[in-house]
């Protein structure tokens, strides 16, 4: 049951063939077995038994119900949920607890979800491993599957060696593999430079980034402002439709959120690629990308040509430069977002008490790890009066150039760009952390910050099995507010790919049992 898609979950809800309560408890076990995976930070086991309880009385009343009833949901933790921790994996909000409920989070309750935790990520979402957490990295659902397993030679005992597991991607890396690994059905991100996208690739899931100002982001601890876009990680993209149909719309609460009404949409069976436009931008074939992606990048496009889609090569010109304008916008929104913890009014405060100054200082430094200082650092020194034209003003002109190439290549007949979502599969946790957080994120967000940059849309979709066993993913970017036609082609290519991502979810979650088991006999 944990193994099948949102939609057949609540077709099984409505039959009565399992109760909500059942399916909680279900999660609940599987979220303890898989523990060791690190995916989530506070299990809300308490909040989720009584919601789920709720969900069973409008089933047996007749009440009418929302879409997400009964369904199991876990939120990564820098989404403010009311009465439950809220740490963003950092010192400086360990023990926040919000008196408020984020936007998209009331609208899942609302819904009917039943929250399963709030998961783990880099520190304040910086970050594209999920290895920066005050909690410990986020483990791979993929390093104990069979797949990856037998290609490694290398048996379940082993499992628990850092050099035998691999990353998720980040910063919503929690995420990501609390759906991988079959402890809930879908979940949320938030996605600044490519964080919800990237570590579904790895994670063999969908990941959709919908477009800047469709979805409120009131509630989510920002980041960066101008380009934070709260994300949806699921199975299948029909799943991935149904929950942003929930989600989007506009917030009194968010002035960035379009006031436009949003329609929800279903995402039709039958689909034609004819009249279809595919563009591939050709700066796309960047340094390091792996020939595996490249081939598998290849015949995708084939697969549309095919199908009587018009696949054509396209020129984003400024593409080259994005990831360095991304790293100064980036840092100098941290560097401003960050004042605001300063040991006064909320989070961590140092015991230092020689002056103000000192106290703040010392409460940054305990508070934030090395990557957030380091960022804010950074951020400050582009904003200085002798700095900003320099680098501040100029990436803000950079990045309008990069929204230009967009629309440029839109206008031009193009409906859907296809590129690949990461330069590789996921990397092994030693191999990654022996390069600095700023390099890793440039090699892991070369192909999907771009989209934040211009506020596109984008969806990674999850298409084979690399030579080590490993999920890789493709990337659609559409057209601003065309999150309906971008999913379309999205399904269409999930369907023709032929990779049942659900069929390996099945297997890891038997897997991750199998590991459980094994480490607990190895204990005893």
């Amino acid at each position: 049951m944990l193994g099948t898609s949102l939609r057949e979950a609540a077709a099984a809800l409505r039959l009565g063939q399992v109760s909500a309560t059942e399916l909680c408890q279900k999660c609940l076990s599987f979220i303890k077995e898989s523990s060791f995976l690190n995916a989530y930070i506070t299990v809300t086991e308490e909040v989720a038994l009584k919601q789920a309880a709720e969900a069973d009385k409008r089933f047996s009343r007749g009440q009418p119900l929302g879409l997400l009833d009964g369904i199991p949901v876990a939120v990564k933790d820098n989404f403010s949920t009311c009465g439950i921790e809220t740490t963003c994996a950092s010192r400086m909000l360990k023990g926040y607890i919000p008196p408020y409920n984020a936007t998209v989070v009331q609208k899942l309750f609302d819904q009917g979800a039943v929250l399963m935790g709030k998961t783990n990520l880099d520190e304040f979402a910086m970050g594209s491993g999920s290895t920066d957490s005050i909690f410990g990295p986020v483990k791979n659902p993929w390093s104990y599957s069979k797949a990856y397993r037998e290609k490694r030679a290398v048996n379940h005992h082993n499992a628990e060696k850092e050099s035998d597991w691999l990353i998720t991607g980040g910063s919503s890396g929690g995420s990501a593999a609390a759906v991988s690994a079959g402890t809930c059905y879908v979940a949320l991100g938030s996605d600044t430079g490519g964080s919800t996208r990237n570590p579904a690739s790895h994670c063999g899931v969908v990941g959709l980034k919908p477009t800047y100002g469709l979805v409120s982001r009131h509630g989510l601890i920002p980041l960066v402002n101008s380009m934070d876009v709260p994300g949806i990680l699921s199975r299948c993209v029909d799943d991935a439709a149904a929950v942003l149909g929930v989600l989007a719309g506009h917030d009194p609460q968010d002035s960035t959120t379009i006031q436009d009404p949003f329609e929800p949409f279903k995402l039709p069976e039958k689909i034609s690629m004819n009249k279809l436009c595919i563009g591939i931008p050709k700066e796309y074939h960047a340094p390091g990308l792996s020939t595996e992606i490249v081939t598998l990048w290849s015949k995708a496009a084939d697969m549309f040509e095919n199908a009587g889609a018009k696949v054509v090569e396209v020129s984003l010109p400024h593409t080259p430069y994005s990831i360095v304008c991304y790293h100064v916008l980036c840092t100098s929104e941290v560097a401003s977002n960050m004042a605001r913890f300063d040991g006064l009014e909320y989070g961590h405060r140092s015991d230092v008490d020689d002056s103000t100054e000192a106290m703040y200082a010392a409460t940054r430094r305990e508070g934030f790890n090395e990557v957030v200082r380091g960022r804010i650092l950074s951020g400050n020194y582009f904003l200085l009066k002798q700095n900003y034209e320099e680098y501040f003003l100029k990436a803000q002109k950079v990045r309008r150039l990069i929204a230009d190439d967009f629309v440029k290549v839109f206008r031009a007949g193009v409906h859907v760009l296809l590129t690949p979502t990461t330069l590789t599969d996921a990397a092994p946790y030693l191999e990654f952390i022996q390069e600095d957080n700023r390099t890793r994120s440039a090699q892991e967000d070369v192909f999907t910050q771009c989209a934040n940059m211009a506020g596109l849309p984008a969806v990674t979709v999850p298409a084979s099995l690399s030579s080590r066993g490993l999920p890789l993913g493709l990337q659609f970017i559409g057209r601003a507010l065309c999150e309906q036609q971008l999913l379309t082609v999205a399904k269409w290519f999930e369907k023709q790919i032929g990779f049942s991502t659900l069929q390996f979810h099945r297997e890891i979650e038997n897997d991750c049992i199998a590991q459980q088991h094994n480490k607990s006999a190895s204990s005893l």
